[in-house]
């Protein structure tokens, strides 16, 4: 042990920030433990660090007694009064040992409980680093890839991007700079798992905080988000400022805005026809948030028009949407997209019916303002 030790314990601190006491103990419990190894008790040692010097003392102590049953513990009087003629009966006298003494197998031993305990330490480091950027974007290179995931270096850490967890058709290369939503965080016995995501709802509102002021200050507030990566996303917002219009916020002039947080993550896709990248073309919706549930379900309908809400009596978190004939497709979308991002959005469960069907079902009884049953939306209109 040395000024080696010292300096390796400061880049330890400085760039792992590992707490060099911990490791200290470390060592200190590893040549404990091999001196129990080496002499079958431990009671007797004493370990010491040297700030100055960077060096381990072992010490063993042993107590002054007329006559000796173990020479581990105790040395005779006579003996003590060779080394001194002070010494009297109960003192405690120590003898410095020499850690080499211990042998290779026990300073093998005592070099793996350091690492270990040095793993622990930059294990619960790294959780603690990356568990305080959970649900904020974080920027990283993608490194390598395999069946499951592409990782990305995000310093200290390989994060995992899974499949899901990417935007349908966008490709990525060794050493491109990506930006990731770091979802969760999780700390085991094999180590730190970071997932991050570009597909995630989230993640649009985190650009959005990045790129327009009113919502990094909290003047306009995201409510909630429904997103179908790569394709079309729904955003409610509301504003705490009477004078500042939410949704105009939000979209900008001339769209600013809304092209400043598309182009933020620049989602790109393999157009296989070509066989060059093209830009993702994922349309943001920007709904007016309101207390009134039935206005705020009116509002995410939207492009569609809406006749009417209601709300079943059973399932409060149920809601009948009436449109117009001429609107049913449009409410209900493209695969059912619409309405999906809309039950997203607003946290209900919503069955669309025409108008024509919704008088059918009056005229049938099977709705009445008395007690209302809301019969199931077939699969392929809110699936």
């Amino acid at each position: 042990m040395s000024k080696e030790m010292l300096e390796a314990f400061r880049i330890l601190e400085e760039e792992k920030h590992i707490n060099k006491e911990d490791i200290i103990d470390a060592v200190k419990e590893s040549l404990k433990a091999a001196y129990r190894r080496r002499y079958g008790q431990s009671e007797s040692a004493v370990i010491e660090f040297n700030e100055k010097t960077g060096d381990f003392n072992v010490f063993t102590v042993r107590e002054v007694v007329e006559e000796v049953f173990d020479s581990r513990l105790e040395i005779s009087l006579k003996d003590a009064l060779a080394i001194n003629s002070a010494y009297e009966l109960g003192d405690k006298i120590r003898f410095e040992e020499s850690p080499k003494e211990f042998g290779r197998v026990a300073a093998q031993n005592a070099k793996q409980t350091i690492m270990e305990k040095m793993r622990y330490q930059f294990r619960e480091v790294t959780y603690n680093e990356f568990k305080q950027h959970e649900n904020e974007i974080m920027t990283g290179t993608v490194e390598r890839f395999d069946d499951r995931f592409i990782y990305v270096n995000l310093g200290s850490i390989e994060a995992q991007l899974s499949k899901q967890d990417q935007i349908p058709g966008e490709t990525f290369k060794s050493h491109d700079r990506i930006e990731v939503f770091v979802y969760k965080v999780e700390n085991n016995p094999k180590g730190v798992n970071v997932f991050v995501s570009r597909s995630h709802p989230e993640f649009i509102k985190r650009i959005m905080e990045q790129e327009i002021p009113e919502v990094f200050d909290g003047t306009v507030e995201i409510m909630s988000v429904a997103r179908e990566a790569g394709d079309r996303t729904k955003v409610a917002v509301r504003s705490h400022n009477p004078n500042v219009d939410a949704i105009g916020t939000i979209v900008g002039r001339k769209g600013a805005n809304i092209q400043k947080v598309i182009s933020k993550f620049h989602p790109k896709r393999l157009d296989t026809r070509t066989g060059t990248t093209v830009p993702v073309e994922e349309n943001i919706d920007v709904i007016q948030w309101v207390d009134d549930p039935a206005e705020f379900i009116y509002n995410a309908i939207a492009p569609a028009e809406v006749d009417q809400v209601i709300f079943d009596d059973v399932d409060p978190r149920r809601a009948l949407v009436v449109v117009p004939d001429d609107k049913l497709s449009l409410a209900i979308g493209r695969r059912g997209q619409n309405v999906r991002l809309a039950a997203h959005l607003t946290g209900y469960r919503i069955d669309i019916k025409s108008a024509s069907e919704f008088e059918q079902l009056e005229a049938e009884g099977i709705i009445n303002d008395e007690e209302l049953e809301i019969p199931d939306t077939p699969l392929e209109e809110s699936e």
